[in-house]
């Protein structure tokens, strides 16, 4: 009998790095250059876990015209400068991979440039290389289930041996969709407060947890819950 999960598909921001402050800040300040000003929690609530195209055609509406031709690189670039000199890693991800009694990979909306320079970062890309998969590699982004589902079929599972590891409403929402198993992370900077767990619950997360050395463990808890549910 298979050992469930075959494979853990990580998100990138907000679960593995802690970028979500620094990207939504420089977001926030692209958009008021623009003449569009939002307040953290509505960047949050708009672009959160979404992909890049997403987050274009979001941000078009919001202004109601089109973004400068440059917008998308020049966003990049300046997300890119902060992350060189601010990113941190989550704790625990280095020590908790060797924990886990399976296969792992990452599935996040951000380019695979920003996912590899993020990982590469803080030292995280040797864990994951080669699985490392984009929403640019599927026809639609999260909250629809193409990018876990991608990346499932790319490491040889089905849905139903992947556990996903989330923090974001949308994230959740996909995973749902993929008909996965979700763990909610709120161990990053932008992930405070019971009503944020709320929501992940809302959205589906079947465990929410802040620390990342606690995974194995509900790991282990929920393979037995699971199993035992099944031998009813």
């Amino acid at each position: 009998m298979k050992r469930w999960p075959e494979v853990v598909i990580f998100d990138c921001d907000g679960v593995l790095v802690d970028s979500e402050v620094l990207a939504s800040t420089r977001l926030g300040a692209a958009l008021e250059r623009l003449g569009l000003k939002l307040d953290e929690s509505q960047i949050r609530e708009l672009f959160l876990g979404v992909s890049e195209q997403s987050m274009l055609g979001i941000a078009e509406r919001a202004l109601g015209a089109p973004l400068p031709p440059e917008f998308q690189s020049e966003l990049a670039n300046d997300v890119l400068a902060d992350f060189e000199r601010e990113l941190k890693g989550i704790k625990g991800i280095a020590e908790l991979i060797g924990r886990l009694d399976a296969r792992v990979c990452v599935a996040s909306s951000s380019s695979i440039e920003r996912i590899r320079a993020s990982l590469r970062i803080v030292g995280y890309a040797n864990l994951f290389e080669p699985h490392v998969f984009s929403a640019s590699e599927v026809a639609r982004g999260k909250p629809e289930p193409d990018l876990f589902l991608h990346a499932a079929q790319r490491m040889g599972a089905s849905a139903a041996d992947c556990l996903v590891i989330e923090d974001s409403v949308h994230g959740v929402t996909a995973a749902r969709r993929a008909e996965m198993v979700v763990f909610g992370f709120t161990g990053g900077a932008h992930a405070q407060g019971q009503e944020y767990n709320a929501r992940l619950v809302e959205a589906g997360a079947a465990v929410v947890f802040d620390d990342m050395r606690e995974l194995p463990g509900l790991v282990d808890d929920w393979r037995r819950s699971d199993l035992q549910r099944f031998a009813l």
